[in-house]
């Protein structure tokens, strides 16, 4: 994408959810050209798959190169979660493969030609993944236990989506005041903003992504973990090389942010490989252990890809931002309704929701268009 655009209102929570389509609903299957890129499974197409004894550049000073702005936008349209249909199908078939590149691309079309600010960004590949997650082997997150579900019905509805009420900042997510948003964000695709930069050294590697900008670096000169009372949004890193494969062991994380299905506990440990597959592909697998969240680990594989034309641009989300200002003069116009409401003998107006701007409108709103200015 050549264009970037600051959070602004509610939509920071929109694009927290890392479910690929989590709440935009998914452009139908349709007759359209495919281009080459998408004829073919993108996973079959890298060099490594092609020429098992594939290697990538390297570093002048002699580490696997990883550098450069990439991308998790090929991942959209990729559930998280394997469909019980698929049982432990990780690939699709044939079939199955050109119905979701048809997928897609119609979806691509229409984000160039017909979308506007909002829109989703597609990439201009289709792997043929049942799953992001491929272990366990039926590609299903494990369940949470019972302190992980506590946990994420104390969050639940919490933030710019969620039913209020807004009182103060702790009524907030960290996304919507713009702070972090964790250690997920190299596992799927959310609306925009899913660009990746790496960058290294001969003792370190920085990850930047961009919605939130958020920077990870890594050691890889053998320092220990920091101190077990200090916690992170993305934890503290450490890294080495095994072979071709950057492998990155986290801890130190806080409980505010989520590696899926509400938040974790401060108890989380991660594992991260990375691994170049293609002069455009690298290779990122996650493994998530979290004996205080979920009933057993699970392991993430999401492609990062370059894209035609990305820049990363600076996200500018505070200095765009105006959901807790919003939602807060929104709570104290409502509570002037229901008081209203109550002295003249009324019924209580209902409150509305947030995701109600991405639906339908109903059959008496008044629909207008914003481009002819009036």
């Amino acid at each position: 994408m050549t264009i970037r655009v600051a959070a602004v209102c509610a939509v920071t929570a929109l694009l927290a959810a890392w479910s690929p389509g989590a709440l935009l609903a998914q452009p139908p299957a349709a007759d359209v050209d495919l281009p080459e890129a998408r004829r073919v499974p993108a996973e079959q197409q890298a060099a490594a798959y092609r020429d098992p004894q594939w290697t990538g550049p390297r570093t002048s000073w002699g580490h696997p190169s990883l550098e450069g702005t990439w991308s998790t936008d090929d991942m959209r349209g990729i559930p998280r979660d394997r469909p019980p249909e698929y049982g432990d199908q990780e690939f699709l078939t044939e079939e199955q493969f050109l119905e979701r590149a048809m997928t897609q691309q119609a979806g691509r079309d229409r984000a160039v030609n017909e979308e506007t600010f909002l829109r989703n960004e597609w990439g201009t590949r289709t792997f043929g993944f049942t799953s992001l997650v491929v272990d366990p082997p039926d590609g299903r997150t494990p369940p949470l236990n019972e302190q992980g579900q506590a946990r994420s019905d104390a969050a639940s509805g919490r933030g710019t989506f969620g039913p209020g009420p807004f009182n103060t900042f702790d009524d907030f997510s960290l996304y919507d005041r713009c702070i972090a948003l964790g250690i997920n964000r190299g596992m799927g695709a959310a609306i925009y903003g899913n660009g990746i930069r790496i960058t290294q050294s001969p003792t370190t590697v920085s990850i930047t992504y961009e919605m939130i900008h958020e920077t990870r670096v890594i050691a890889l000169d053998g320092r220990p973990h920091l101190d077990e009372r200090i916690d992170q949004y993305t934890g503290n890193g450490r890294g080495h090389f095994e072979g071709d494969t950057l492998v990155i062991e986290s801890r130190g994380f806080t409980d505010r942010t989520s590696v899926g299905r509400g938040p974790h506990s401060e108890n989380l440990r991660t594992v991260e490989r990375i691994r170049r597959v293609d002069p455009d592909m690298i290779e990122y697998r996650i493994t998530v252990e979290d004996p205080d969240t979920y009933t057993a680990p699970f392991t993430v594989r999401t492609m990062w890809t370059t894209q035609p034309n990305y820049y990363v641009y600076e996200y500018s989300c505070h200095e765009g931002n105006s959901a807790v200002r919003g939602s807060l003069s929104g709570e104290r116009a409502y509570e002037r309704q229901v008081a209203e409401a109550i002295a003249e003998g009324r019924p209580i107006p209902r409150r509305s929701s947030g995701l109600e701007v991405y639906r339908a409108p109903s059959e008496d709103a008044e629909v207008f268009d914003i481009n002819l200015g009036e």
